[in-house]
């Protein structure tokens, strides 16, 4: 049988996304307009957004976004 490998993160999902947003955006920053730089603004906007949700979550009373 096999066994899972377990992975204690260290930093919490809110700084990993934060980390890996501001990571893409400076990427984008060096590329020329185009394709690429496109999908890696489209990722940084999924991490954030990401972040928002966690938040509207993690908040107490759980109101819908709006």
């Amino acid at each position: 049988m096999l066994t899972r490998r377990r992975f204690k993160q260290t930093r919490t999902l809110d700084q990993r996304l934060a980390d890996e947003a501001a990571r893409l955006r400076d990427k984008a920053r060096g590329l020329p307009p185009g394709r690429e730089r496109e999908m890696l603004l489209r990722r940084a906007r999924q991490d954030e957004t990401a972040m928002q949700i966690d938040a509207w979550l993690r908040s107490p009373g759980l109101r819908a976004p709006t």
